[in-house]
C-alpha cells in the first residue's frame, strides 16, 4: 500500500501478498527492501507484524523498516524477526535518549527518518509539527551515532515531481552521516538527478509508487544509480 503525502484517506493498495511483491523486487535486482508499517506510524506501535514476517520469509536480502518504532521494545521486536535496520522518526524528535541507547545496543542497525514539510520536521505519522528544522535534527542525530539518515520531503511523497534536491543537499552537507533521500521519484531522470548529490554524502534513494505503477523500471533505476544508464 502507498499513500499520497502521508494521507491515510488517499491510500492505494497494490497487492495483498507482500511476500510475492518482495520476491519480485529481488528478482529485478534489489539489494535492499524498504518497508514501512503505515498503521504502526499512526498508532505508535508495530501493527503489520505478520506481513513483515511474510516478506522476511520470502527474500534473503536485507530489509530496513520504519513506522511506529518509538521505544526499545519495538526495536528489539523487529530486529529479533530478522530486520537488518530499523528506522526511527518520532523518537528522534521526541525521545532522543531512545536513539542513544539503541545505537549503543545495536551499532550499525539504527537509522533515523527525518520527514519534513517546508523544512519543518513532522512526526506521529506526519500529523504533528515540531517547530524544528530538518537540518538541525540531522546534526543532532549524527552525534548519537546513527548509521544512516533518511530524509523525506512530505510534499513530494507519493506524487512524483522529483526529489527536493535543494533541501536534500542542505541536509547532506550539514552532516557526515550517509543520507538516503525519499519522496518524489517519478521517473528515471529523478534517479539520475539524485546521483548528482553523491559528492555531498547522499548514498541512496527510495522509490515506491513509481515502481508499482510502472513509471520506473527497477533494473533500469539500479543501472542509472550505478552510473550505467
Amino acid at each position: 500500500m502507498r499513500l499520497r503525502q502521508g494521507r491515510m484517506a488517499e491510500e492505494t493498495v497494490y497487492s495483498a501478498e507482500p511476500g510475492k511483491v518482495a520476491a519480485q523486487w529481488k528478482a529485478a535486482g534489489a539489494e535492499w527492501i524498504h518497508v514501512v508499517d503505515l498503521d504502526g506510524a499512526v498508532t505508535g506501535a508495530p501493527v503489520n507484524v505478520e506481513a513483515v514476517k511474510e516478506i522476511r520469509e520470502a527474500v534473503a536480502i536485507p530489509l530496513q523498516l520504519g513506522g511506529g518504532i518509538r521505544d526499545l521494545g519495538a526495536i528489539e521486536e523487529w530486529l529479533s524477526l530478522g530486520i537488518e535496520r530499523v528506522i526511527l522518526g518520532t523518537a528522534a524528535a521526541e525521545a532522543p535518549s531512545v536513539i542513544t541507547e539503541a545505537c549503543q545496543r545495536y551499532p550499525g542497525r539504527i537509522a533515523v527518518g527525518i520527514d519534513a514539510q517546508e523544512g519543518e520536521v513532522m512526526v506521529r505519522g506526519w500529523r504533528a509539527g515540531t517547530s524544528r528544522r530538518a537540518v538541525d535534527l540531522a546534526k543532532e542525530m549524527e552525534g548519537y551515532g546513527v548509521t544512516v539518515i533518511i530524509f523525506t520531503d512530505i510534499s513530494r511523497d507519493g506524487v512524483g515531481g522529483g526529489i527536493n534536491l535543494e533541501q536534500a543537499k542542505e541536509v547532506a552537507q550539514a552532516v557526515t552521516t550517509p543520507l538516503i533521500v525519499s519522496g518524489g521519484v517519478g521517473a528515471l531522470e529523478d534517479i539520475r538527478a539524485v546521483k548528482e548529490l553523491v559528492p555531498y554524502g547522499v548514498v541512496g534513494v527510495i522509490t515506491g509508487r513509481a515502481l508499482y505503477e510502472g513509471a520506473l523500471d527497477l533494473a533500469e533505476a539500479i543501472q542509472a544509480a550505478q552510473g550505467e544508464g
